[in-house]
């Protein structure tokens, strides 16, 4: 098992195309809205999955623009995101929410940048530095018009513009589609054989060790994992860990990991 607490790291690249995607919103300044584009980038090639102007942080509208990424680009194995609106919950006792769940559903390892740390996410940053640039010079689209203008630089990154990163080829001379489909009604997520398995309680609690721990409401009625590691029990659900039960001081805490390179 991997240590409790990681310290940052510098770069990190997964080795091929899907293994995992960065996903942020742009700052809010200059787009007259309170949030700037979505953006999903490919962690491997740099490839812009999504650069879609939901103007809000409500988790209806990303489920969606999410759905046609999924669609057209299939599945990845890996999602990074950082602690903000609609994927994470500070108001929460373990911070998921339903859009968090319904990424792991999908069979999507989840990933949550550590808190003031943006760097973890320096891909997708280094994208919107690019995307600012542009707009710096190009100028600031109308409204009616900002999707297209999206769309038309999401396509110059994708097919034109050469990375240094990638040997000056662009991203999409290295992307390449993901064979994971999206299911809109998958089924049940099947654990190993033999694992220890629980339900959550409505109220999004586990009865163990002659207590109650909170796990989170939005897995309420979920089933999921148990690990034991010396001391602690680690609560998966599919694929990603969840929640960390300490049981010598009697806690149970969110977990934050940084990504290895």
């Amino acid at each position: 098992m991997r240590p409790r607490h990681r310290t940052a790291v510098g770069r990190f690249q997964r080795g091929a195309a899907n293994q995992l995607w960065q996903m942020d919103f742009k700052s809010p300044v200059g787009w007259g809205a309170p949030v700037g584009p979505l953006s999903v980038l490919d962690d491997h090639s740099r490839y812009a999955i999504a650069l879609e102007g939901t103007w809000c942080t409500q988790a209806e509208p990303v489920k969606q623009r999410l759905i046609e990424a999924f669609q057209s680009c299939g599945v990845p194995d890996e999602m990074l995101m950082d602690h903000g609106t609609p994927w994470w919950n500070m108001k929460a006792v373990a911070g998921w929410t339903w859009l968090t769940v319904w990424l792991m559903r999908q069979g999507i390892q989840l990933h949550f940048s550590g808190y003031r740390h943006p760097q973890t996410q320096g891909k997708v940053e280094r994208f919107h530095g690019a995307l600012g640039a542009a707009m710096q010079r190009r100028g600031m689209p109308a409204s009616p018009q900002r999707q297209s203008w999206l769309d038309e630089f999401r396509w110059e990154y994708n097919h034109v513009r050469p990375h240094e990163a990638l040997q000056m080829r662009t991203p999409a001379a290295v992307w390449s589609k993901s064979m994971r489909r999206y299911q809109a009604h998958p089924p049940a997520w099947e654990y190993e054989a033999g694992a220890d398995v629980r339900r959550v309680a409505a109220q999004g609690q586990l009865h163990l060790q002659g207590r109650r721990w909170d796990i989170s409401r939005a897995l309420a009625g979920e089933w999921v994992r148990l690990i034991r590691v010396q001391e602690r029990i680690l609560v998966y659900y599919c694929r990603s860990l969840v929640r960390e039960l300490d049981l010598v001081s009697q806690r149970s805490t969110a977990v934050d990991r940084w990504l290895t390179s």
